[in-house]
């Protein structure tokens, strides 16, 4: 019997984890099973350009999978049993039951609502394909003088923002932060940030707190009214709580705690990779909800697979931030660098060349995506015993 994968969810860390196993294990004693709710690959990263109008080409997932051996189910995964190793799923053909002897949980994560009233019922988000063209459906009834608040003050908002606002600056667009909006970006970085906003007519409620939202209106903590006939929640994200409900080790955030190779701590055949995943990067800090994040802790846990079911010696890949991309619209960016505890350097880019490089980061994270097995070895790795032994032996 075949040692059984599963992954689930086809985001940036589960699509590319799947790839990279596909490419790097023999297929005479491995299966890999691909569980995602969407039939394309979404860039979730350029979801508020979806959002504001612009047209986004969607790879089918079947496309991107073919050939490579990877079996691909369009369902939506409704439970996990850890312990009897299956994975409950509901699509098109009905309710249905995967097995599996390795678990990858990749299913990223949705807007977090706070408790915040009214944003379940009148707020939009672009975290998901659905929400955001339901989003883009709403802007394009707005006419001129339209209002939109953002609200969040982190890389979702600012880009959203200032997306929304270079696109159609026919529209009123502001922006709810509660702290100081760039406060963690160096000086020069955050005088170039409000420099954008300016040019592109933002109004900044820094310090606002959103308290509630209603159908035309916001209201701050303060008791202040912002009008906003479109309020877009850009205020953190959430995973799914099936994670919890599963009986696996979660954090308080609902994130599978897992160990340095992003194995949890609960059930050593199960691994979580991308905004699931709640691992402490070198900073001794758990990892934030990012794509970079699901870009480390994918090639850690496909690493750590491939090596535990080989009998090899895993291999640690680094947790470190280097930078932030922030786009501010498309002909301008800031690229701002870190040190080691996640702090602004003096150092930034910014401008035409940061927007370049910020485009030539999406467009190489969407290869890579889309072509799982590139570079595929004409010899691949076997199991290093029975497969039907690999799976008591990976749990070791």
């Amino acid at each position: 019997m075949k040692h059984r994968i599963v992954v689930l969810g086809a985001g940036y860390a589960g699509a590319f984890a799947a790839g990279n196993l596909a490419r790097r294990l023999s297929p005479a004693d491995t299966e890999i099973t691909v569980v995602n709710t969407e039939p394309d690959f979404v860039e979730r990263m350029r979801l508020h350009q979806l959002a504001i109008g612009q047209d986004l080409g969607f790879r089918k997932l079947a496309d991107v999978f073919a050939g490579t051996g990877v079996r691909l189910r369009l369902a939506r995964v409704t439970g996990v049993d850890p312990e009897r190793r299956t994975v409950a799923v509901t699509g098109e053909n009905g309710d249905g039951e995967l097995a599996y002897d390795t678990l990858l949980y990749a299913l990223g994560s949705s807007v977090a609502h706070h408790g915040v009233p009214g944003v379940a019922e009148h707020a939009f988000d672009v975290t998901g394909r659905s929400s955001a063209l339901r989003l883009r459906e709403r802007l394009a009834g707005l006419g001129e003088g339209g209002t939109v608040l953002v609200v969040g003050e982190g890389l979702t908002g600012i880009e959203t923002a200032t997306e929304f606002a270079e696109s159609r600056p026919d529209l009123s667009v502001a922006l709810a932060a509660r702290g100081e909006l760039g406060a963690w970006l160096s000086p020069k970085a955050r005088r170039h940030l409000r420099q954008a906003f300016d040019r592109l007519g933002i109004t900044v409620h820094e310090h606002t707190g959103i308290e509630a939202v209603e159908p035309t209106r916001a209201i701050a903590a303060n008791g202040t009214s912002i009008p906003a006939e479109v309020t877009v929640w850009s205020a953190g994200f959430a995973v799914h709580p099936i994670a919890a409900a599963s009986g696996l080790e979660v954090a308080g955030t609902g994130q599978i705690v897992v160990d340095r190779t992003m194995r949890s701590l609960s059930h050593p055949d199960v691994y979580a990779a991308g905004d699931c995943a709640y691992a402490i990067g070198e900073n001794g800090r758990p990892l934030p909800m990012s794509c970079a994040s699901a870009g480390f802790t994918n090639m850690q846990a496909t690493a750590a697979i491939i090596a535990r079911l080989t009998c090899s010696k895993v291999p640690t890949i680094g947790l470190k931030y280097y930078g932030n991309h922030i786009s501010l619209g498309r002909r301008d960016a800031i690229f701002q660098m870190v040190d080691g505890d996640v702090r602004s350097k003096s150092w930034y880019l910014g401008g035409r060349t940061a927007a370049r490089l910020k485009s030539g980061v999406l467009k190489g994270a969407g290869w890579g995506i889309t072509h799982p097995t590139f570079g595929m070895p004409k010899r691949k790795r076997r199991l290093s015993t029975a497969p039907d032994q690999v799976g008591v032996r990976a749990a070791a």
